[in-house]
């Protein structure tokens, strides 16, 4: 349990545009090595938008039992996994990032040593026309999922993604290489 390295997850509401923020951070700290953005596992086929390892429910079912997740959880009907590798990559003293439900900061907060948490939200207009134009969802079921409040969650850092996705890429990157342990000289 116990790692030099930061675990950090970005949590927030459907539609408020956590996978973008995280790719344009991620392209921001593309050369710093001791940053890694974690590539979820869902029982979701590949599709846009949503950079993620997709398997089917068997297949995640097995793998949890093999113990390939330091954390799992379900969510809108799917199964969701963050790969063990995430142990080495935290005790070689790396920053980690993943998009996490709500649902699970506590766990890992009790699994990580460190944990720092990003709430990105947006307006509701914002994220309704988002949830939209992914196409898996009609008006009301979109609605409806806009409506849906989350649990509240203590965090370290709150990103409003209604401007540009550079400002909140910016915002998050500068975040993430804070949480960097100094290389030593």
């Amino acid at each position: 349990m116990s790692a030099p390295g930061c675990f950090v997850a970005v949590v927030g509401p459907s539609g408020a545009g956590k996978d973008t923020v995280l790719g344009a951070a991620r392209d921001a700290l593309i050369t710093d090595e001791r940053i890694h953005f974690v590539r979820r596992v869902i029982t979701r086929p590949a599709g846009p938008g949503e950079d993620h390892e997709p398997t089917s429910a068997q297949d995640f079912s097995d793998a949890a039992q093999r113990g390939a997740f330091a954390l799992t959880w379900r969510a809108h009907g799917l199964r969701y996994g963050i790969p063990r590798d995430v142990d080495a990559q935290l005790a070689a003293g790396s920053v980690v990032v993943a998009n996490l439900s709500r649902a699970v900061v506590a766990d890992a907060r009790q699994r990580f040593a460190r944990v720092a948490v990003i709430v990105i939200t947006a307006s509701a207009e914002v994220r309704l026309e988002r949830i939209r134009a992914r196409g898996r969802e009609d008006l009301a079921a979109a609605r409806a999922r806009i409506a849906r409040r989350g649990d509240a969650v203590d965090h370290d850092l709150e990103i409003v993604n209604d401007g540009t996705i550079a400002e909140a890429g910016d915002a998050l990157a500068r975040f993430l290489a804070d949480r960097l342990a100094p290389i030593p000289s």
